[in-house]
């Protein structure tokens, strides 16, 4: 008995050892998620800016409202937050005398790395948000979680070994299970809050890629299945810490061309500003929808292209600046004020060694030569968009002297070409008064782990960053929410 026993014992393991390498050999196998292709481009529906922003509105859009969250890991992920936490305590009253937040006029938040987290799940969730988001996510080691999935778990080396399933896939399937809980962007269509873009960049060629419909309508593909997980894991794909995004190029097979305001730019002087960065903008747009040749669309963090994510809506701007059909095509015609609150959780690491004859090393060479180009572009992108206000005034007194030349009367011309207000606001650490203070929150790591001390420090400073701005206090002063044109 005792032999039948231990030989019973023995083939137990047995089948144990076998259903386990039966296991590893199905996740060899395993491939990653593949982005569905579309037969033909409906501008009309889908995951669009232009038609989800204008149906947030009950009446004609006066006021944008726009948000846009920076790169940074967990601590972006946090000041962001904070953001919107202060936004949601801010109250005004309404025309007909209902009460509104100020978290309710935001229209569309566009997000990088760390902020995509925050953009995505606030346009998911809305107010639950609030009630949820710091367990679910900013007080969760995020970092080690993903380490010991790549790592310690057998099951997914097979898995990584595969060669079309990286680190990254690993990363957006956890962030399903912990926040997303399986959501597409077709599950953010008709949500009552903002529209929330992610942003990567293509590594082949470092355009950057957002992720909304029109962008990919290029590719031919299906955004609106796309998991939110998916979206986020592709901005937070840090170069060589994890692996690239891989989707699939069906461009060329839909029977996609481009709108007819973008012939209105391509018409264009190279030289003329803002015409130069605008046709570039598009030579690169144009290299996605080259399937044939491209095939696969390898995207990594979109910190790589823009780490503020503000790049694309200066873009629009000065489409609209080009193109008067682009113009009322989006819907701009109607807007009168802008305001646009960039959270930049940008880092500073102490260093000394300027202090030491002997260089630094090859390892703090290659962070610092990549993060200072980043760091730069950003400061940047804020200064030109700063410049935008300037030049809406330049040319809407051209139009307005071209009209008159025409015939048109001052008071009729200048009904004709209103008044669009930009408001461009900057929350940084920068603007910490305390030197002790501000060196601490520059200091915080990027990583996606903090302490759970930290993650409330840097949701309390960006409510008094916010109060201490005064373009902030001119927002709050100057619009009245409900006017309308």
């Amino acid at each position: 008995m005792e032999t039948m026993s231990r030989s019973h014992g023995q083939g137990a393991w047995v089948l144990l050892f076998l259903a386990f390498i039966a296991q590893t050999f199905l996740a060899s196998c395993a491939s990653r998620p593949v982005n569905e292709p579309i037969t033909q481009v409906d501008p009309q529906s889908g995951y669009r800016p232009s038609l989800l922003v204008p149906a947030r509105e009950s009446n004609e859009l006066s006021t944008l409202f726009i948000l846009s969250f920076s790169g940074g890991g967990t601590r972006a992920a946090a000041l962001s937050y904070g953001v919107l936490e202060e936004l949601n305590r801010v109250e005004f009253t309404t025309a007909d005398g209902q009460k509104r937040r100020l978290i309710d006029e935001v229209d569309l938040i566009s997000g990088v790395s760390g902020g995509s987290f925050t953009a995505l799940a606030y346009a998911l969730y809305g107010d639950q948000l609030f009630e949820e988001y710091e367990q679910r996510f900013l007080k969760r080691n995020v970092q080690s979680a993903l380490a010991r999935r790549s790592f310690l778990n057998p099951v997914n080396w097979f898995r990584l070994m595969s060669g079309n399933f990286g680190r990254s896939e690993l990363a957006a399937e956890y962030y399903d299970e912990i926040l997303f809980e399986g959501a597409t962007f077709n599950d953010l269509i008709g949500k009552d809050g903002p529209v929330a873009i992610a942003n990567g960049t293509d590594i082949t060629t470092g355009s950057r890629l957002a992720f909304f419909q029109d962008e990919f309508d290029l590719m031919c593909s299906n955004l609106g299945t796309v998991p939110l997980s998916r979206a986020a894991a592709t901005s937070s794909a840090v170069p060589t810490v994890l692996s690239p995004v891989t989707f699939n190029n069906y461009g060329g097979t839909c029977g996609y061309d481009y709108p007819p305001w973008v012939q209105d730019i391509l018409a264009l002087d190279p030289s003329m500003r803002p015409a130069g960065r605008t046709l570039e903008r598009y030579r690169q747009m144009a290299e996605f929808r080259d399937g044939a040749n491209r095939p696969y669309i390898h995207l990594v963090d979109g910190g790589v292209s823009d780490n503020i994510g503000v790049r694309g809506i200066m873009e629009v701007f000065e489409a609209s600046l080009i193109s008067q059909e682009f113009t009322k095509q989006r819907k701009l015609d109607l807007v009168r004020n802008v305001v646009l609150i960039v959270v930049n959780a940008r880092s500073e690491q102490p260093k000394d060694w300027q202090k030491k004859e002997s260089p630094p090393g090859s390892i703090k060479q290659l962070i610092q030569s990549s993060g200072v180009p980043i760091e730069r572009y950003s400061h940047e992108t804020i200064e030109l968009m700063k410049d935008r206000a300037e030049i809406q005034t330049w040319r809407r007194r051209m139009l307005i002297a071209e009209a008159q030349l025409d015939g048109m009367s001052k008071q009729e011309a200048e009904a004709a070409f209103p008044e669009v207000k930009l408001y461009v606001m900057d929350i940084s650490f920068e603007a910490i008064q305390d030197p002790q203070e501000r060196a601490y929150f520059m200091a915080l790591p990027t990583s996606f782990v903090l302490e759970d001390e930290a993650v409330d420090q840097l949701r309390g400073i960006a409510g008094r960053l916010m109060n201490q701005s005064l373009v902030y206090q001119t927002i709050l002063k100057d619009i009245d929410f409900t006017e309308s044109p």
